[in-house]
């Protein structure tokens, strides 16, 4: 029997505040970006917390290797978690914070096509589908009017083009988001606890990536205060103690009315990169964030909102709950 509830007051509070911190990842590494790689800050931060994890698990006595066969897909997942930060941390040098959070989480409707394709409890309701044609319009629609002025305070030297390249590798991010919560889901990592999950991402993406930053020249590390605070606010706010706080929701409450929740995150991206990096946002990008955040809202809150538009409808199983359920957070991660 599904013990999870509803959304309460406090789960709401939560969740705003989950959403806030994980907007902050963009702004955090485009800011601090000439001190420290956006790629090395990653690798750090995603190897600091992978001890953080294992010392969790120790503290608690969890088997590292609980369920067999899980290690292979567990190296993917790593792979593909570690290629996502590439790629975003690559568009980052050329796109703003705004518009990387917005692309970035174009993840759970990628997710949300794959396990369609692999899973018979995942298939897509009509309101699904609705979202990711809308997503996908809205992402079109950046693209089509992205003018050459957008360039700003934060989006890159190189001009237009230069920040239409950071914001497709941002796009290629996502599409790594959605490509590695399908293994998740459909492999024996299904059958890991979060923190075994977690950990497989976190290793892979520290030792991956720390290669990837010394292969291409991308080590430089220049110790300034802002880019230590924004090291640890990284390493323990965002890449440990949200995905405790996060992992925590899921065990208590409905998936689906968490994943609605979802859309706030590249809404605070955004409005963040504003306020606090002074990125300029055209109208046309504007436009195509609305579809995409719409578009995410329907794909991962249409059991929530399918209840709302008829009001007389009993509780979901915990199965339609799931579907489309709310996505890993980047920094998981």
């Amino acid at each position: 029997m599904d013990t999870r509830k509803a959304l309460d007051g406090r789960a709401v509070a939560i969740m705003l505040l989950l959403c806030l911190i994980w907007s902050l990842q963009q702004i955090g590494l485009k800011a601090t970006a000439q001190d420290v790689t956006p790629i090395l800050q990653i690798a750090l931060r995603s190897g600091a917390a992978a001890v953080l994890v294992g010392l969790l698990m120790l503290s608690r006595r969890e088997n590292f290797a609980a369920v067999p066969g899980a290690w292979r897909p567990g190296l993917l997942a790593g792979l593909l978690f570690a290629l996502e930060y590439l790629l975003l941390g690559a568009g980052l040098l050329h796109t703003s914070a705004g518009h990387a959070v917005v692309f970035l989480y174009t993840g759970p409707l990628f997710a949300a096509l794959g396990l369609h394709l692999k899973l018979p409890s995942e298939r897509l309701a009509p309101l699904q589908w609705l979202g990711i044609g809308l997503a996908f319009a809205g992402v079109a629609t950046a693209f089509a009017l992205h003018p050459g002025s957008d360039s700003g305070s934060g989006s890159g030297s190189g001009g237009a083009g230069s920040t239409l390249l950071g914001d497709a590798l941002c796009l290629a991010a996502g599409i790594a988001w959605g490509a590695t919560t399908v293994v998740i889901r459909s492999s024996a990592l299904a059958r890991c606890t979060p923190t075994q999950t977690l950990l497989y991402q976190l290793v892979g993406a520290g030792l991956l990536l720390l290669l990837a930053a010394l292969a291409v020249g991308g080590a430089h590390f220049a110790p300034t205060p802002l880019a230590l605070a924004n090291l640890l606010f990284q390493t323990i706010v965002v890449s440990f103690i949200s995905l405790l706080a996060w992992f925590w929701l899921l065990r208590h409450y409905l998936a689906s009315p968490l994943g609605a929740f979802s859309f706030m995150t590249p809404l605070f991206g955004v409005m963040l990169g504003a306020l606090l990096l002074g990125e300029h946002i055209n109208a046309g990008f504007l436009i195509g964030a609305a579809l995409v955040l719409a578009g995410i809202l329907l794909v991962s809150g249409h059991a929530m909102l399918a209840r709302l538009l008829k009001p007389g409808a009993s509780r979901p199983s915990s199965t339609a709950a799931c579907a489309g359920s709310a996505p890993q957070p980047p920094d998981r991660r």
